[in-house]
């Protein structure tokens, strides 16, 4: 453990001397990451899907990657999964016990899952058919082009926000996974101190890189670290290591697991919409949407749509399995960074937090310049003013705000549910349906009555949006409130 925390701190180390060197100037957007648009909305998707660019080779080419401009079918299913599967899945069996403790309370939970993934992926699918309708090449301009340019600052400011508060969830995960390790390394630090540390000498000198393409690479490792938190997860909840009432690792871990006899039944308490909350974050791709239909291969809606149900049914898979894993291992004391829950003693676990932090250290980056860039849009800021100087001092201003804010912000839950009970679901939910029903207008007479019948299942996902965003917010401020 300490040999495997020793080579990611040099790791580390080694990308921030490369860092040091680029950064001599501060970072300006790159014309591969942003795009200077009126509304933001393009500079934040562009820098997530340098996420999922390589350094192409002839053979991804002849694939239709990215170096071709189009995507395969399979190529495409792997980033949009990889684009869904993030550090939130390590939130949710907390949503569980918002309002269950009884192992039962998994069935309803995982029926959730289930049916959230497959209303955000019809979501997903309608804004592909926006853009089909349109010839929309973004989400700001699905909107532009279907509802109208005044209101474009709302999707902007959404997709700004959504990704300050994705940031923020980072540093928090961050924080924690940091300072697991260094207490497995025998180091005594508090989380304040291990995150203050980590920002200023590891996050600002990556996020001040001026090109970002060769962090790339590493941000493909992220759905392998995932995929292996996942499957330690499932080995120690079947080998019982820390099962009540002698599991091997009960004496080392913070708080021991918990469980009574709130099941299936307790679903319907209004605590389970921190749970359906936590999922419209989780879930949260749909600003890619038009990235995804417009660089497909052959992008016909039947492929579209075949792209989007296995990829969503993939992530709704793996969510299930994270969120009854954690919770059937520790029940009501799942906490909001599931891992947190697990001894510090424990190998496998340690190794899944490098892995974690491996892959959150290089992707952090690539969303806070997304974050940052997209404040520059959504204010105007001319680019004769995005002087070196001026991003330099934005930089830190922003990492400052989101450290403060990490460091007391403490339950990563929160911060999924709240953020999903308001900004995801209006990505989700209300602005797709909006757009989807103006395109459907303005086609008057001509509308097929397929698509006009369909106004009304779009019209109820939004209406079904604002219910849970009103009553998901409430809740999830009186959860932290509890706290």
């Amino acid at each position: 453990m300490k040999l495997c925390a020793k080579l990611l701190f040099a790791t580390l180390a080694a990308a921030c001397t490369f860092s040091h060197s680029e950064a001599r100037a501060a970072f300006k957007p790159q014309s591969a990451l942003t795009v200077n648009s009126k509304n933001g909305v393009e500079s934040f998707s562009q820098s997530l899907e340098s996420q999922v660019v390589t350094k192409s080779s002839s053979q991804q080419i002849r694939r239709g990657g990215a170096a071709s401009g189009k995507s395969s079918l399979s190529t495409a299913m792997f980033n949009l999964v990889k684009g869904i599967v993030g550090v939130g899945v390590l939130s949710l069996p907390a949503g569980i016990a918002a309002f269950g403790d009884a192992p039962s309370a998994i069935l309803p939970a995982v029926a959730i899952i289930a049916i959230m993934g497959a209303f955000s992926g019809y979501n997903f699918s309608l804004i592909g058919r926006v853009c089909a309708y349109t010839g929309a090449s973004s989400y700001s301009n699905a909107w532009e082009k279907s509802v109208g340019e005044k209101s474009g600052w709302l999707p902007a400011a959404a997709c700004t926000c959504k990704t300050f508060l994705a940031v923020l969830a980072y540093s928090m995960v961050l924080g924690e996974t940091f300072q697991g390790i260094a207490s497995a390394m025998g180091f005594n630090t508090s989380r304040a101190q291990t995150l203050v540390a980590l920002t200023a000498t590891i996050l600002f000198p990556l996020c001040s890189m001026k090109n970002l393409a060769s962090l790339a690479p590493f941000s493909l490792l992220g759905i392998i670290g995932m995929a292996l938190t996942v499957a330690v997860m499932a080995v120690r909840f079947f080998d019982g290591s820390y099962a009540l009432p002698s599991g091997k690792f009960l004496e080392s871990v913070g708080q021991l697991p918990s469980f009574g006899n709130k099941g299936a039944s307790a679903v319907v308490s209004p605590n389970s919409f921190i749970l359906i909350c936590m999922l419209s974050t989780a879930f949260m791709a749909h600003f890619n949407a038009p990235k995804f239909y417009n660089e497909l291969e052959n992008n016909t809606l039947q492929r579209f749509n075949t792209l989007v149900g296995t990829s969503f049914g993939v992530s709704i898979a793996f969510f299930a399995a994270a969120a009854a894993l954690g919770f059937g291992t520790f029940g009501k004391s799942s906490a909001g960074f599931i891992l947190s829950n697990y001894s510090s003693k424990d190998t496998l676990i340690g190794i899944s937090r490098i892995a974690v932090a491996f892959s959150l250290i290089f992707t952090y980056p690539l969303v806070f310049v997304g974050c940052r860039d997209g404040f520059l849009s959504l204010f105007k800021v001319p680019k004769e003013k995005q002087t070196d100087s001026f991003l330099n001092q934005l930089t830190i201003g922003l990492l400052s705000l989101i450290t403060v804010a990490a460091i007391n912000l403490k339950d990563l839950s929160f911060v999924m549910s709240f953020g999903g009970a308001t900004l995801g679901n209006a990505l989700i939910y209300i602005f797709p349906a909006i757009m989807f029903n103006s395109v459907v207008k303005k086609m008057g007479s001509s509308a097929p009555s397929g698509l006009k019948n369909e106004t009304y299942f779009a019209t109820f996902s939004m209406l079904l949006g604002c219910a849970m965003g009103i009553i998901g917010s409430t809740m999830a401020l009186k959860g932290a409130g509890g706290h």
